[in-house]
């Protein structure tokens, strides 16, 4: 606030649960002369727990019910995995219902199967459902409200009535997605043809645009594929599919009227494993890099996870109960988000160069294969590798998919886009991008993915936006009993203080390079000093439970939490930072 910034919220997504404090837009429902829309819905999911009983939608969100219980050609497929073909079970084997009291109740909002759903198996159900809510009016509600707040009047109403210099959109994840799609369908300009953003900050979007914001009968809140999410094109600039023959880029409508915004693209390592990030810089072939354009800057925080890593460590996630097989990545990215924000905010409003571009690249050897750095992580104890790595295909729904209509459920599958992944040194940590002293001066491997714990199922992949944390050996001794490759803590600093002062030193080049705030440099100390104790000191309490949850370390109390691979007790805090979904 001390940067005079004016900070404003608007709901722009239909299916938001109804949970009090969470904002959703109330659009209308799309008619035809003989009343309201009927087609196909294609819901996935993928259960991390025994049950029978699944909701037609992600997690608590609003479900799109069937328009027809018993409808014979609705259908349950199973996937064990991305490259499998699918199953079908039996429409016998399955109906439209839930369990009230132990009995089985037809509803048109959740499937049942007396057999169960099996953890870690993705499942999609294809059904017809009636009432087509207008989702892409959610693009023009924030347009509309920032031009409004930017060009409105104090008679019409205006709060920010001539206060307002600049304006800048900031979306993280889903609404970073929002974001690129925004930009592709060259919505920044308002009805009287009025610039409405300068800047633009995607967030953790990777190369996805969702395209599920569009599509009729679209589900907002799904993150699994296939997704009208996952379409060509990926980079800024225009690029040609050798399949197809289409030429497209992300933003061919605004460089034809030459009205570009300043644009950052930030990504954590996360987006990469998940198989889209590169996609966002490299041709369509995967074979060479494909540099952003003069208003764009490319930032990839390397070694993170999707939402920014917090502490005390924790192998369970306090969303959806999904568990890792290692603690989860600790890195704290957000001095990098905070620097990138003051930075955008000066190109735009004072014409200052923000740094150069940081991501990893073909060219340089910083981009590889994921199976490449398999023999780094297989060789540190009890670390796998996934047997099933995502990627994003080549997916056709039909003639009419480039106008939001789905028609050929579930699409068809073609060749996948090749992908590439930060490479990594001889710890696990990756050597592009924008390094915090975690990466520079590390006491751990902190990677972007973390395979699934075995209580979830499907442990051999990959779990859904989290990474990992793998400390160093503290002594030369246990890393040799242990079979170690990665030095230990002992061999790498002296002392603490010299762990320190390099922590330092590699912060002041970040601040020097333009990449973190000098305000922020003390915090990045403190947090390296406070993962140098958890290294070096295994916590050694017992576990705590109900009220005893206050004496937990770390802020506001914390709940102990075992996490089996380690000697140390990792904390589940009771207050958690950022979570992965904007609301």
């Amino acid at each position: 606030m001390r940067h005079g910034y004016t900070i404003v919220w608007c709901g722009w997504q239909h299916d938001v649960p109804a949970v009090d404090g969470l904002m959703r837009i109330h659009v209308p429902e799309a008619q035809s002369a003989d009343g309201p829309l009927s087609g196909k819905l294609l819901v996935k999911f993928q259960p991390h727990a025994p049950s029978q009983v699944q909701r037609l939608a992600d997690r608590l969100h609003r479900p799109s019910p069937t328009s027809a219980l018993h409808v014979p050609d609705a259908m349950l497929l199973v996937w064990e995995t991305e490259e499998a073909p699918p199953q079908m079970m039996p429409r016998t084997a399955w109906s439209f219902a839930r369990l009230d009291a132990g009995q089985v109740v037809p509803d048109a909002s959740h499937i049942y199967r007396a057999s169960g759903f099996v953890p870690g198996k993705v499942y999609q159900v294809l059904y017809p459902t009636t009432g087509a809510p207008v989702i892409g009016l959610g693009f023009l509600t924030p347009r509309d409200l920032l031009a409004f707040l930017r060009y409105g009047t104090a008679q019409e109403g205006n709060p920010c009535a001539g206060a307002l210099h600049a304006a800048s959109a900031f979306g993280a994840s889903q609404r970073g997605q929002s974001l690129r799609q925004c930009l592709y369908l060259g919505l920044n300009e308002d009805e009287q043809a009025r610039l409405v953003c300068d800047g633009f900050l995607a967030h953790i979007a990777g190369g996805k645009r969702g395209g599920d914001f569009t599509q009729r009968f679209g589900q907002p809140s799904s993150t699994l594929t296939p997704s009208m999410s996952d379409l060509f094109p990926f980079p800024d600039t225009a690029q040609t599919d050798p399949e197809t023959g289409r030429t497209d880029g992300l933003l061919a409508r605004f460089a034809a009227r030459q009205r570009l915004p300043k644009i950052f693209l930030t990504n954590s390592s996360t987006e990469y494993w998940r198989g889209d990030a590169s996609l966002s810089h490299t041709t369509v072939a995967g074979t060479h890099d494909v540099p952003p354009s003069a208003s764009v800057r490319l930032y990839h925080y390397a070694g993170t996870q999707h939402a920014s890593g917090t502490f005390p460590l924790t192998d369970t996630s306090p969303i959806d109960g999904a568990r890792g097989q290692h603690p989860f990545n600790g890195v704290d990215y957000t001095p990098l988000l905070r620097a990138a924000l003051v930075r955008l905010d000066r190109w735009v409003t004072r014409a200052e160069d923000p740094p150069p571009s940081r991501y990893p690249c073909l060219a340089e050897g910083t981009a590889v294969s994921p199976t490449q750095t398999a023999a780094i992580f297989t060789a540190i104890p009890g670390v796998g590798f996934p047997t099933h790595l995502p990627r994003v295909t080549r997916l056709d729904f039909g003639p009419d998919a480039a106008a939001g209509l789905a028609t050929t459920l579930p699409p068809v599958v073609g060749t996948p886009y090749p992908h590439v992944v930060p490479a990594v040194d001889q710890d696990g940590n990756e050597r592009s991008g924008s390094r915090l002293p975690d990466l520079s001066v590390p006491v751990a491997t902190y990677t972007g993915w973390n395979l699934r714990h075995a209580d979830m199922g499907a442990s051999d992949q990959l779990m859904s936006l989290m990474g990992a944390t793998i400390p160093f050996p503290v002594t030369r001794e246990a890393r040799e009993a242990g079979g170690d490759p990665r030095l230990s803590i002992e061999e790498r600093y002296p002392t603490k203080a010299e762990d320190l002062a390099q922590v330092r030193r590699a912060a002041q080049a970040l601040v020097a390079d333009g990449y973190l705030l000098a305000e922020d440099l003390e915090l990045v100390v403190s947090q390296a000093s406070q993962r140098y104790e958890l290294v070096l000191r295994p916590v050694e309490e017992p576990l705590l439970t109900g009220d005893e949850t206050s004496r937990g370390r770390g802020g506001g109390g914390g709940v102990a939490m075992g996490c089996g691979a380690a000697r140390h007790t990792h904390y589940l805090p009771t207050r958690r930072g950022p979570g992965h979904r904007d609301w």
